[in-house]
């Protein structure tokens, strides 16, 4: 059995990008390890917070909850400030992981992969999917973290953009109108350039539709950024299997084309 530690930029990020791979992952035995880079502290702040409760320690009870579902056995907080979108203030904050010192956050990472002795880390594409200065700092400290231990596999986890505009074409037949379909993958996102990479650019397309319900179930446990009037849950369930039955890898270097299969075959 293999040990993969998947390596993400806030609370919630590891719903909806990666899943369906970690419940798969570990109903198949292995161990699955979630470092999260901030604390989501600048995320939504509920109505509901409790007397002496913050939206960190919030954002920590909901992770520990989508952890459990997903079968994650261990999760690590890095502790750095969430940064904000890309012209935020916040992206000045000296804390923010955006201005964290690479090697000391790459170090961080890499003694989590040493504790464990993984056998996979799981990082972003090189824009972390659409262009969030937290996600892109993700990539940077996960290939410097794999530098640091190189006997540790490195997959970058993506988004494919034509399966997206492929899906934005079979609601437009259905019959949802243009002003329904307001998504356009190929708009520029955060950083200026579209959403996630193209099949030209992925490497292994999972098919985790078995594990969609958890993946949706996961999604919920972080009710206070997404409300079930919010996009993701306000999808039936074959709706949302449908959009997020497919999880897509990045192999570095590899210039395999696009094929179905898994990280761990």
């Amino acid at each position: 059995m293999a040990t993969i530690v998947y390596f993400h930029a806030h609370p919630d990020d590891e719903c909806i990008l990666t899943g369906g791979s970690i419940a798969r992952a570990s109903d198949e035995g292995h161990r699955v390890v979630l470092v999260t880079a901030t604390n989501g502290d600048h995320g939504e702040v509920p109505d509901d917070l409790r007397a002496g409760e913050t939206l960190v320690d919030r954002r920590r009870s909901e992770t520990e909850h989508s952890a459990a579902i997903l079968g994650i056995s261990r999760i690590v907080w890095l502790g750095y400030e969430d940064s904000g979108m890309t012209g935020w203030e916040q992206n000045q904050r000296v804390g923010a992981f955006c201005n964290a010192s690479l090697d000391e956050a790459a170090h961080k990472l890499a003694a989590v992969l040493d504790e464990e002795s993984a056998d996979i880390l799981v990082t972003y594409d090189w824009h972390g999917g659409y262009g969030h200065p937290d996600h892109i700092m993700v990539h940077k400290v996960g290939h410097r973290a794999r530098e640091l231990r190189p006997n540790t596999k490195l997959f970058e986890a993506t988004m494919n953009r034509d399966r997206m505009r492929r899906l934005v074409d079979v609601a437009r037949s259905a019959g949802l109108s243009d002003e329904d379909l307001s998504f356009d993958p190929d708009a520029p996102a955060d950083d200026g350039n579209p959403m996630g990479s193209l099949e030209s650019e992925i490497n292994i397309s999972v098919d985790v539709t078995p594990w969609t319900a958890r993946k949706r179930q996961a999604v919920a446990c972080h009710a206070s950024q997404v409300s079930t009037s919010g996009f993701f849950l306000s999808m039936d369930e074959e709706m949302f299997s449908l959009a997020f039955g497919n999880e897509s890898y990045i192999t570095p270097g590899d210039t395999t084309p696009m094929y179905d299969g898994w990280i761990l075959s």
